[in-house]
């Protein structure tokens, strides 16, 4: 009898194979006195550097397989286990209490896990999950336990885990992974990425895959609907047979629109274009026939490593990005880092609401130095392509002037240094704060665009942290007060001649696009794997109607109702 185990679909596909469960080695530690701490101390060190060792070699794989952004997250660990804050407690606690290298790392890898967990925010837990994986590596080394290496895999499987870390998933061989399910993890958490990246269907979250599934059983993998079949019977895996070959066939039709314009049915061209990390991610742009950049996220140049990146570090990554689109719009959002997205190297203070902190173009103003190198960055690689700025979190007229200001103080410089600049770069802003989204006609007289970033703009109109499961009932796109803040973004742009464009996950959301198109939206930016599916969607959409139940759509009161009328009539 087969069973079916409910999870959250974290990448898309079917996949069939037999369960190889990867198991967490035994790392049970015993508290121990010891008598010379020097000795005990230098056998951490040892621990240490042999752990930094393979994470180096996991670095240089994930690099060559999954491209640098995924690799960034092992520079980040490597990070980890040089950081004095973590390290110097640990020797601290052997040299004063006499214990055991072992006792003394678990303790205190502990504390600072427990820490991040407690946070009401995504970006902190995945921090506790860089801690855990890391000093993991560290104790099986002090313990003598082998690690398992899903590398070595030479067999057709799904694997099965409580939880795959970064490093585990970045070792999974592609010819023979067919596709992997955890008890825990959501759809941002890094194994869930990277399993995109990857193109390898996985379902996370499930809570107890490992409990329920034995080694060697026959699964499915539905990374379409979020569910694990255990068992299945041969007429179950018939018909997720041909559920599979039903999926492929809708992928090699999207296919065919890689070098299609966007338009709709009735001949409206919308904008589809996709949201970035690093310069490596513009073959995926390509490959999936984006229309340009909606969205380059600047701030993995300054993650990962232990100082600012160089104005000339910057440049050669703009510049990169600029030419490889071959002048197709490329909308490059200035930093935005602090308060949930920590730089170790700039010692901001600890706060308690990170996501309505000091963060974003706050820091960006305050810490002008930092700003302006990278603007002159942008500015000096603007003559190589097509280059839009925009400025993140901006919450009144007065942030956006005084940021607009500098880079125009930084561009004459440059020019009066000699240096050539485009003339045509056009100045934006991203629309993630109501107040606004509530004043966005007094904005539009004075920006070149808008930017709606659909994701913080959510969370902040419904005060609900989108990472906190209490409150993720809130976590609204379809929810008439953000479709009329956004009606009222998209209107006040179109009024003073301006596009306005959507950067947030909801662009790509097969439901949000119908909507999208009757509030006039011109470019939809997304992740770069769903601008085909949208491509199709949108042909078989009509502008002329939809445009025609635009009043409808506002009139509702509810989720619920919205979502019930889009999918009778559109």
């Amino acid at each position: 009898m087969s069973t079916i185990i409910k999870g959250i679909a974290a990448s898309a596909g079917i996949a069939f194979a037999k369960a190889y469960r990867l198991e967490n080695p035994d790392l049970t530690v015993v508290k121990q006195s010891i008598t010379n701490p020097e000795e005990e101390i230098q056998r951490f060190v040892d621990a240490l550097e042999t752990a930094k060792q393979e994470l180096e070699v996991i670095k240089e794989k994930a690099n060559q397989d999954l491209g640098e952004d995924k690799a960034a997250i092992f520079a980040a660990h490597l990070l980890v286990l040089s950081d004095p804050e973590l390290i110097n407690p640990i020797k601290d606690r052997i040299k004063n209490e006499n214990v055991n290298a072992e006792f003394s790392l678990n303790e205190t890898a502990t504390m600072f896990i427990q820490m991040f967990e407690s946070m009401d925010n995504e970006y902190m837990k995945e921090r506790a999950a860089d801690i855990k994986d890391v000093t993991k590596r560290v104790l099986a080394h002090l313990l003598g336990v082998k690690i398992s290496n899903p590398s070595m895999i030479s067999e057709e499987v799904i694997i099965i885990a409580e939880d795959l870390t970064p490093s585990d998933t970045a070792q999974l061989n592609r010819d023979f992974v067919r596709g992997f399910t955890t008890d825990i993890g959501g759809r941002t958490s890094h194994s869930a990425i990277m399993a995109r990246s990857m193109e390898i269907p996985a379902v996370v979250g499930t809570k107890s895959v490992t409990s329920d599934i034995q080694n060697g059983v026959f699964v499915i993998v539905d990374g379409l609907d979020g569910e694990v079949i255990v068992d299945p019977s041969e007429e179950t895996i018939a018909e997720y047979k041909a559920k599979k070959e039903q999926y492929d066939a809708q992928k090699a039709e999207w296919a065919k629109l890689v070098n299609e314009p966007t338009v709709t049915s009735d001949d409206h061209h919308v904008e589809l274009a996709a949201n970035i990390g690093t310069p490596d991610d513009v073959k995926g742009v390509l490959a999936n026939g984006g229309e340009g950049v909606g969205l380059y996220r600047t701030e993995f140049l300054y993650m990962g490593r232990d100082q600012l990146p160089t104005e000339e570090e910057q440049f050669e990554a703009y510049k990169a990005v600029l030419e490889r689109m071959e002048g197709k719009p490329v909308v490059v959002r200035t930093l935005d880092i602090g308060g949930d997205k920590e730089l170790p190297y700039l010692h901001l203070p600890k706060e308690l609401n990170p996501f309505l902190g000091f963060r974003a173009i706050r820091l960006c103003l305050e810490e002008q130095d930092i700003f302006r190198t990278q603007l002159r960055a942008l500015l000096r690689a603007s003559t190589y392509g097509n280059l839009k700025i925009m400025f993140p979190m901006i919450a009144t007229l007065g942030e956006f002037r005084q940021a607009k200001e500098i880079l125009l103080d930084e561009k004459e410089k440059l020019k009066a240094s000699g240096v050539e600049v485009s003339e045509e770069i056009e100045i934006g802003i991203m629309v993630e704060i109501p107040s606004t989204a509530v004043i966005a006609d007094q904005f539009a007289k004075e920006v070149d665009f808008f930017s709606i970033g659909t994701n913080d703009l959510i969370q902040y109109t419904m005060a609900a942290d989108r990472m906190n499961e209490r409150v993720s009932y809130l976590y609204q796109p379809y929810n008439p007060s953000i479709l009329r803040l956004i009606s009222t973004v998209i209107d006040a742009a179109h009024k003073e001649g301006k596009w306005a464009g959507m950067c947030g996950e909801m662009a790509g959301d097969p439901i949000a696009i119908p909507i999208l198109l009757s509030l006039g939206l011109d470019e939809f930016s997304m992740s770069a794997t769903s601008i085909l599916p949208a491509r199709s969607q949108l042909k078989k959409l009509s502008k002329e109607k939809a445009s025609s139940l635009k009043e409808q759509i506002l009139s509702f009161g509810t989720t619920e109702e919205v979502v019930e009328f889009v999918q009778k009539n559109l």
